[in-house]
């Protein structure tokens, strides 16, 4: 299972919702699915705008954890 770590990153970052939705260019709905890992899927686009953002690295955003 992948989960993903958004929400975290963006609590070190200290950056809200909005902001980060403004610059990867994504509704702040589409941002919050992302978020709680409700979506099967994300452009490399997208992505490579929230790290450039963020300052972070793909793999900071998203964990491989073994289902149990």
């Amino acid at each position: 299972m992948i989960r993903v770590r958004l929400d975290i990153v963006m609590a070190e970052r200290k950056v809200t919702g909005r902001e980060l939705a403004r610059a990867a260019g994504i509704t702040e709905q589409n941002l919050s699915l992302l978020r709680n890992g409700k979506v099967k899927g994300v452009r490399f686009g997208t992505l490579s705008s929230i790290c450039e953002f963020l300052d972070c690295q793909p793999g900071d955003l998203l964990v491989y954890e073994p289902d149990t």
